[in-house]
């Protein structure tokens, strides 16, 4: 799948975790993952793209998804595929 997918994250977060994996299941295989743990750049970046504070942070494409329950609400009402399916 080339949809261009990037999250915000810390390597300790379950719900990142939780996150990529549904990703994953979903048959994505390349999330660019930018770990805001120990930069505090890219956590002011996330904050000033996202306007939140927590991890994780998840864009498709352009469109910022949210965290990880938003994720799974996208996925559970459909958008999610169509994100990550639809057609160029």
């Amino acid at each position: 799948m080339n949809t261009n997918i990037k999250m915000y994250y810390t390597q300790t977060c379950p719900y990142c975790k939780a996150a990529e994996d549904l990703l994953s299941n979903l048959g994505v295989n390349q999330i660019k993952k930018i770990d805001v743990e120990d930069n505090p750049s890219f956590r002011e970046e996330m904050i000033e793209l996202t306007g939140r504070t927590s991890v994780p942070q998840i864009f498709i494409g352009s469109k910022h998804v949210g965290g990880c329950d938003d994720l799974h609400d996208a996925h559970k009402n459909g958008l999610l595929d169509e994100l990550l399916f639809r057609s160029k």
